[in-house]
């Protein structure tokens, strides 16, 4: 199970990743404008934002990482916490962006977190 538990933990922070390449590297293109729902003018208008939250995403996406490779207690400890706050940003995405967050963020944050607490 602790198998599961990794994958799950490596999986939020792949999505993390990609979170990040395409809020900082993509917005302005046709992958960022069609998550976003943006035309070319907003989207050039947003992409300042869009990269700080691309930073954040890479940061939660470390963190994650950081559990992953760190031994024991600290792993866990850092999985947990960064699971906790994936969880809390997609919650709070979910609530004033998009729903959709909550099923792309926030959904398998939760699964990760709940795995992590069950199997350690």
């Amino acid at each position: 199970m602790e198998t599961a538990a990794d994958a799950l933990v490596g999986l939020v922070a792949a999505l993390h990743v990609y979170f990040l390449v395409l809020e900082m590297f993509l917005w302005e293109k046709r992958p960022g404008r069609e998550l976003s729902g943006f035309d070319a003018e907003m989207a050039r208008a947003t992409a300042p934002l869009a990269a700080n939250q691309g930073l954040y995403n890479g940061f939660l996406a470390a963190g994650l990482v950081w559990g992953l490779v760190a031994g024991e207690p600290t792993g866990l400890r850092a999985q947990v916490f960064f699971l906790v706050c994936v969880l809390i940003a997609g919650a709070y995405g979910g609530v004033t962006a998009n729903r959709r967050i909550l099923i792309a963020q926030a959904m398998p944050g939760a699964l990760a977190l709940v795995v992590v607490l069950t199997v350690r």
